[in-house]
């Protein structure tokens, strides 16, 4: 999976989906979470953490929009060489309950190396 917007969507589909190997196999080892009420440190305490102890597991994370930053992920930079794999992109949405109600809207923006996620930070409304 070389594509940023693709393995931010991988992302989701594998948390929504309960995919927790899935999950695991998109992250850095050293991958880190920062959300407005914690930081959450490593890629193994991260996929506890969403598998043993996030408040709700059955939901749904409806994309509105992915931005990728400019000569970044999926882009071309000035200089004309494709960097397909490594660099930032942004994600709006909306986390929807079982029931389809609205939980929050967020931005995730993810930093990616050239094979894994390294870090989303993430805001909410």
């Amino acid at each position: 999976m070389t594509d940023g917007a693709e393995r931010a969507r991988a992302y989701y589909r594998a948390l929504d989906e309960a995919d927790y190997d899935g999950l695991a196999d998109l992250l850095a080892e050293g991958f880190v979470h920062d959300r407005p009420d914690r930081t959450i440190d490593g890629r193994d305490r991260f996929v506890a953490f969403m598998r043993e102890e996030r408040p709700q597991t059955d939901t749904d994370h409806q994309i509105e929009a992915v931005f990728a930053a400019r000569g970044g992920v999926g882009e071309r930079g000035a200089d004309g060489d494709e960097d397909a794999a490594a660099g930032s992109v942004a994600v709006q949405g909306r986390l929807l309950a079982a029931d389809g109600s609205a939980i929050t809207g967020f931005v995730d923006v993810f930093r990616l190396s050239e094979a894994e996620i390294e870090r989303i930070e993430t805001y909410t409304d």
